[in-house]
């Protein structure tokens, strides 16, 4: 192990320049001139997309996991929309009105044609704290970021797809009881499907269910799909907006695997697998829209992407159902913010939705500990205080041997001093009575750096929890935090956690190195300045975990009887 610390500073240095270097270029990528102009010639050109009214294409009852490609979208009903803007909106036509429904926890239109949930609106998630918009995720009012669920039953001849037209006896329902049915019907050949959407009083998970009934001579064939269709550029990434890095696009659960498609990956552009028990899901920060699949049904999952727009399906086996006869099919939808607690209740493995991603072994439970303090003090602030008070308990063994070896070093300032002083014209020289003196007194100069390393995860993993924690969106504190998840709006917190840093440097030995030991005194200023645009919850942990490092690294300075003001040689 290399044993010199200026070894390790010019590592953490190097790092740290790769990261910025990182953020930079993916805050600001070179534009392809190729792609630039072809963009510009063709964007007077543009079409309608075909992606936005796209039909899976069935395949036959014997093949249940063949591919299916996507078929072509019947004509668009006529309009005056501008070019370039997907002609996704045939409920706007007279002859297929909305149905408004109105929940404790949702405002939704459902159009008749096909029973699109064309818009969805969260009741209770402001868009900024404090103002009266509210968070939309379904939404074809705005031509830039058009996002529709749509399902149906697709086939050979007449099905009702989501383009068909539905019926329904009422256009306005509100609930009243613990559960809300909206039913909507259609017939065609003597065959009656009737699609309802039911909904639970606090709940985001929304049913699906189907029950066909056959009333004509001759058998009628379906195959349940349901995608997610999305046209929605992505913001610039910046520094400034942590948010704008969190995963932002369709993803897929395989029964065994949580599988992100990325758009901007080939390998996803024209993606198809075959499930059995899964689900698709569209994410974006702390919300998500997902279907989730019956059990044991054997599905396909396939993905179409063109530019800033993805279809996202999942098509299910041929179901017929001989005349005379009735069948029933369901699946599960979820709309809303992504808290644990709803979605493991749909389905246990929608957690990994979340983002935590790799970290998810570390996250998970740490999240399960704040929630459960949470659960005591109704503040999330103050949860996080005390989960990083009984951190720092786990990890005192460790942290307690550190700090010895970190105050032996400090007491020996003055001895390493005399020695620079003395062979400061001959570097192997300095060396060798450097380790001498290290070996003697059975101290390791690095020694105080495993602590920080042990914490790296958990700081990480904390992060990615305020990040992508809806529980946690828009959380008070005190005073003036009152978003945890949004930065020190007054720069107070950085302030703090830049002089309790500060503190512990002084308790801390000084570098024999001059550069370092000037880097070392810069180093509070530089992540304060670096963590001022961090969550507040992020940079409340940080700050109770200095200071509780300082209050431990001072009382194991005064029990060894080290001196914490500079000393003379």
């Amino acid at each position: 192990m290399n044993n010199n610390p200026r070894f390790y500073l010019w590592l953490a240095l190097a790092l740290v320049l790769w990261l910025n270097y990182t953020t930079w270029q993916r805050d600001y990528p070179p534009a392809p001139a190729a792609l630039t102009a072809a963009t510009s010639q063709n964007a007077p050109s543009q079409q309608p997309s075909a992606l936005a009214n796209s039909i899976p294409q069935t395949q036959e009852s014997g093949a249940p996991n063949a591919a299916p490609a996507v078929a072509p979208p019947p004509p668009p009903p006529p309009t005056s929309a501008a070019a370039g803007i997907p002609a996704v909106k045939p409920a706007a036509s007279a002859d297929a009105p909305l149905i408004h429904v109105h929940t404790d926890v949702y405002d939704i239109d459902i159009s008749t044609r096909g029973g699109t949930l064309e818009q969805v609106t969260l009741l209770k998630y402001a868009q900024i704290k404090g103002q009266a918009a509210r968070v939309q995720l379904e939404n074809d009012a705005s031509p830039q970021t058009v996002y529709l669920l749509q399902s149906g039953l697709a086939g050979p001849g007449d099905t009702p797809n989501h383009t068909a037209l539905f019926t329904t006896p009422r256009q306005s329902y509100e609930m009243s009881g613990s559960q809300l049915r909206v039913p909507l019907t259609w017939s065609s050949g003597g065959v009656t499907v009737t699609k309802t959407y039911v909904f639970s009083r606090g709940s985001y998970g929304i049913g699906l269910e189907y029950a066909i009934q056959n009333h004509g001579a001759a058998p009628w064939q379906g195959q349940p799909y349901a995608q997610i269709y999305r046209d929605d550029p992505r913001t610039k990434s910046s520094y400034f907006n942590p948010n704008s890095y969190a995963y932002h696009g369709p993803a897929i659960w395989t029964g065994t695997k949580y599988e992100r498609l990325d758009p901007s990956k080939p390998d996803y552009q024209h993606f198809s697998q075959a499930v059995t028990d899964g689900w698709i899901a569209a994410t974006q920060n702390d919300f998500v829209s997902a279907v989730v699949l019956p059990k044991g049904a054997p599905y396909r999952f396939t993905a179409e992407v063109s530019g800033p727009e993805y279809l996202l399906a999942a098509l299910g086996a041929p179901q017929t159902v001989a005349p005379g006869t009735t069948a029933r099919i369901s699946q599960t939808i979820f709309v809303g913010p992504m808290l644990h607690a709803q979605l493991e209740k749909i389905e246990p493995s929608l957690k990994y939705v979340v983002g935590y991603g790799y970290l998810t072994l570390l996250a998970g439970p740490l999240f399960s500990l704040l929630s459960k303090v949470y659960a005591i003090t109704g503040n999330w602030g103050v949860a996080i205080i005390l989960v990083t008070f009984l951190l720092k308990l786990v990890l005192y063994p460790l942290s307690e041997a550190s700090g010895r070896s970190m105050a032996k070093m400090k007491a020996l300032g003055p001895r390493i001093k005399n020695i620079q002083e003395t062979y400061k014209e001959d570097k192997e020289k300095l060396g060798r009575a450097m380790m001498d003196i290290y070996k003697r007194e059975k101290v390791n100069p690095v020694s105080g750096c495993l602590p920080m390393i042990v914490q790296i995860p958990v700081f990480l993993a904390f992060y990615w929890v305020l990040l992508y924690s809806a529980e946690m969106r828009q959380a008070p504190f005190a005073f003036w935090i009152q978003d945890l998840s949004a930065r020190d709006p007054y720069f107070i917190l950085p302030a703090i956690m830049a002089v309790a840093m500060f503190v512990q440097y002084k308790l801390n030995p000084t570098s024999p190195d001059p550069t370092q030991a000037k880097v070392m005194m810069v180093m509070p200023i530089a992540m304060s300045a670096m963590f001022a645009f961090f969550p507040a919850g992020l940079v409340l942990y940080y700050v109770t975990n200095t200071i509780l490092g300082v209050a431990q690294q001072w009382n194991i300075n005064r029990r060894l009887g080290v001196h914490t003001a500079p000393q003379k040689a």
